[in-house]
């Protein structure tokens, strides 16, 4: 068999080997390595939510319902200008509940202290609007006579004021830990009525802006999202299959620390070590890198060190109705033998940080590597709820080793990290 031969010309040769040398080169063994020169990505892919937590509450006896005299309990998290939710149905009615008027009920006075003690007050009495009001009593039909065109939701008024009907009183577990304690006081009352189960609510926090306001109701507004079920007949079920798709993490990164280094010893931090005092502490509390990117730089072993930021807002906040989340790139040099090392502030905790776990991953490795990033705890703080220790400061600090944080943590709030940060180096 015959080969055609070509000639090329001499400047399209000179191109090829420039080329070829750019892209190639060989390590001590003599392996061929590709092209030192990558961009690293980091995103935040979490889906935003509105909600922190939402729970129910019942009778702990054999039913549900809380007649006179009983009391039900649940505990939650919120930091300073959060508030609490909560609807439970009027037993002896056809569609009206209890409820405090929205956002909820207040759970830090002015100057930061926690609200503590008889709340009763805040506690008020709601038409649902989908059943024709009859004569309150034991008598009454359930689930009654439906409006003929459904009206909104509305405050009403008995001749016992709601708040002499049921008990409210909030007890400060410490931090950012709340218990409600719900007693039917209805006894002996022109109103005496069981109370149902019922379903509470804590909205996230930006700032001083609550994300979610009417978690559970809007007055004024037709009924909706299963309160109807709750406020006719006392069944949570539909009410909480709602609260369920708007509850979980809303939270931002912070700008990310990314390392090129060599050796065995991953330069930001090591498990079961305390920090080290070089700058974690900043980045795991504030979301600050700059502090460990300086510290870094120039030490034995580090090649590079960069702070991550997203173009426009700096952190990257998390995806907000379907849109994409934050991100931030970085082209960075990095070939076989080297290690590759990141960490950013989990910005709704105390002191927790999202990090490639052991030591980083190999400078040649190229294509996504979020299986390989862990949730840490740095130690330094006590951790609180994610999302409910914003405006809370100071929390309590610790001297703890960093440990890596199960996933989901353990609060089992949050969902597996590939669901929340997207790491590629392409």
């Amino acid at each position: 068999m015959q080969f055609l031969k070509f000639k090329l010309p001499l400047g399209l040769l000179s191109v090829i080997s420039l080329l070829a040398v750019s892209s190639c080169s060989k390590d001590d063994d003599g392996e061929m390595l590709v092209n030192d020169a990558a961009t690293i990505t980091v995103e935040n892919i979490i889906e935003s939510k509105a909600l922190t937590q939402f729970g129910t509450f019942r009778n702990a006896g054999s039913s549900p319902v809380i007649n006179p005299g009983e009391s039900a309990s649940f505990t939650f998290y919120a930091g300073k200008g959060q508030t609490v939710s909560f609807a439970a149905m009027y037993g002896n009615s056809n569609d009206l509940f209890f409820a405090p008027a929205n956002p909820g009920l207040k759970l830090y006075q002015d100057n930061g202290d926690p609200v503590t003690g008889n709340v009763s007050s805040q506690i008020k009495l709601w038409d649902n609007g989908t059943r024709k009001n009859e004569p309150t009593g034991p008598g009454v039909t359930h689930p009654g006579v439906a409006e003929d065109t459904p009206l909104n939701v509305t405050e009403i008024a008995l001749a016992t004021p709601a708040s002499q009907l049921l008990k409210a009183e909030l007890t400060h577990e410490g931090g950012t830990k709340f218990t409600l304690k719900l007693t039917n006081t209805s006894g002996g009352t022109a109103n005496e009525t069981p109370i149902s189960a019922g379903v509470w609510a804590v909205s996230h926090i930006s700032g001083t802006t609550l994300l979610k306001e009417d978690p559970i109701f809007s007055p004024g507004k037709p009924s909706a999202n299963g309160l109807t079920d709750l406020a006719e007949t006392g069944k949570t079920t539909p009410l909480e299959q709602y609260l369920t798709g708007i509850t979980g993490p809303n939270s931002a990164f912070s700008p990310v620390l990314v390392v090129v280094y060599s050796g065995n010893d991953n330069p930001i931090f090591k498990t079961g070590e305390n920090d080290r005092g070089e700058g974690l502490k900043e980045l795991s509390q504030q979301g600050n890198a700059d502090v460990l990117a300086a510290f870094l730089k120039g030490k034995p072993g580090i090649k590079e060190v960069f702070v991550l930021k997203d173009p426009a807002t700096g952190v990257l906040r998390p995806r907000i109705n379907g849109n994409n989340g934050g991100k931030a790139s970085q082209v960075i040099s990095a070939r076989k033998g080297d290690r590759i090392a990141l960490a950013t502030m989990y910005g709704q905790s105390n002191d927790w940080f999202i990090a490639a776990m052991n030591n980083g991953v190999d400078g040649s490795t190229r294509g996504d590597i979020s299986s390989i990033i862990g949730l840490f705890d740095s130690g330094t703080l006590v951790s609180s709820f994610p999302g409910a220790h914003i405006g809370s400061e100071p929390a309590e600090a610790e001297s703890q080793p960093v440990q890596q944080l199960a996933n989901p943590n353990q609060f089992n709030t949050l969902p597996s990290l590939p669901q929340m940060i997207k790491v590629t180096i392409q």
